[in-house]
């Protein structure tokens, strides 16, 4: 029997009932009611989850776990998953009267939306995009969730295992995977190499060519000076052909650099003796 004074303790609110009908909700503080015609709605069902003494309910936020279950991935791959619930009672007449065991019902309804959701999705997605997946349960009790006086707050994946063939497969295909990345990273490898190489040569034969360019500017312009110096001792004519006939000379030089090379001398040195005879 109801005291005509009593306590409801903080955060938590009571229903009093009048003839055994819906009256008030009470929260906390210290409350009085009418005796014999008035008395607290219990709800043993819950099993002292979100309830105190079955009949002092809880308004803070509220923790409901899923049994583990095995289900099917879309890709047909076996999963056991597990979720958590958070949830808070805003309206205790609903969440009494509007649902069977609420508890009861926020892990039945978490563990069903868990379940299809995983099977609509493979199993790489499950395992990589868990947060997607906590965010598409929740969407899904919010909706189912709407007439029972509750709030879902969030729900978390605990615990996602597959079986033994399962990961096989998938410790298989990781294995083959970093296979796959060391040989494209082996790849890139060398040919990141072939390219420095290559531009390598590349900017050593610029250099080759530029020293080279410069080393002929130097020589064409020494002959010319040279030139010019024989020019002041002989005429023009005699002067290009004393020039020619260096280089004749040096051509020789050149190709007798290497002693095992056979050297052919031509018989006809004409140019030079022609020379010496207009000296002469």
């Amino acid at each position: 029997m109801m005291a005509i004074v009593y306590t409801v303790p903080e955060k938590h609110c009571v229903i009093v009932k009048r003839f055994d009908k819906f009256a008030r909700v009470q929260s906390s503080g210290i409350r009085f009611q009418l005796p014999i015609i008035e008395s607290f709605h219990t709800v043993p069902e819950w099993e002292g989850e979100a309830v105190k003494n079955d009949y002092q309910i809880e308004v803070m936020e509220q923790q409901t776990n899923t049994l583990p279950r095995q289900t099917q991935t879309k890709d047909n791959a076996t999963v056991e998953a597990n979720a958590s619930v958070y949830w808070r009672i805003h309206s205790p007449k609903k969440a009494c009267f509007n649902v069977d065991s609420l508890p009861q019902a926020m892990a039945d309804t978490a563990l069903n939306a868990l379940r299809s959701n995983i099977g609509r999705m493979e199993l790489d997605e499950v395992l990589s995009e868990r947060s997607t997946l906590n965010k598409r349960i929740q969407e899904e009790l919010v909706e189912s969730t709407e007439n029972w006086g509750v709030k879902i707050r969030r729900v978390e994946i605990q615990e996602l295992k597959t079986d033994t063939d399962t990961r096989d497969s998938m410790r298989q295909q990781m294995d083959a995977e970093r296979k796959r990345r060391a040989r494209v990273a082996e790849a890139e490898g060398e040919a990141e190499y072939e390219v420095k190489v290559a531009k390598a040569k590349k900017e050593a034969a610029i250099r080759k060519a530029e020293g080279e360019a410069k080393a002929i500017k130097k020589i064409a312009q020494a002959e010319r000076e040279y030139l010019e110096t024989l020019k002041q001792e002989v005429s023009a004519e005699d002067a290009a052909q004393i020039l020619v006939a260096q280089k004749y000379i040096n051509g020789f030089d050149t190709i007798s650099e290497n002693e095992s090379d056979k050297v052919f001398l031509p018989n006809n040195f004409q140019p030079l003796l022609s020379l010496d005879a207009d000296d002469g």
